[in-house]
């Protein structure tokens, strides 16, 4: 194993955002929000995954604006050939994240931010958005993002 690799496994051990999917030792508060409570859900988005013809990979819609103090649904479908996922976060840990990503390819989630599905599953991700501000989602799998699999979301003061 060479030495970055090495540093890179260590970095993602060391850091709260990687080791329990929390930004702030173990609260699961982030800078985008925490997990929602579902009886307190007052919006539910859908959301697809998929892959074009001609080689693109998109979330639809692609660009949300939500109210700080929301608690929202996302009704993801993937209705792709491909595994894809659906991580909310800021952009530059979805950066860092996504270089990781690409060192080990085959390494599984359990953050309350983020859901992988399989070709032609579905799934939820409950969260409160606490927080106002420009955040992302975004496929981090190898090659995906970079494909065109992320979007906006901006969340606005009350």
């Amino acid at each position: 194993m060479d030495r970055l690799t090495l540093g890179l496994i260590l970095a993602v051990l060391a850091n709260p955002a990687f080791a329990d999917g929390t930004h702030s030792g173990g609260d699961n508060a982030m800078a985008i929000g925490e997990p929602g409570d579902k009886s307190k859900v007052t919006q539910t988005i859908r959301v697809t995954m998929k892959e074009t013809d001609d080689g693109k990979m998109l979330f639809v819609p692609n660009k949300f604006e939500i109210k700080k103090g929301k608690t929202v649904r996302f009704a993801i479908k993937n209705v792709g050939e491909l595994d894809h996922e659906f991580i909310l976060d800021e952009q530059k840990s979805n950066l860092e994240h996504k270089a990781v990503m690409e060192k080990f390819p085959e390494m599984e989630h359990d953050n309350p931010n983020a859901i992988s599905l399989a070709a032609g599953k579905s799934g939820e991700i409950i969260w409160k958005f606490t927080n106002g501000g420009s955040f992302e989602l975004a496929c981090l799998k190898p090659g995906h993002y970079d494909a065109g699999m992320r979007g906006d979301l901006t969340v606005s003061a009350k």
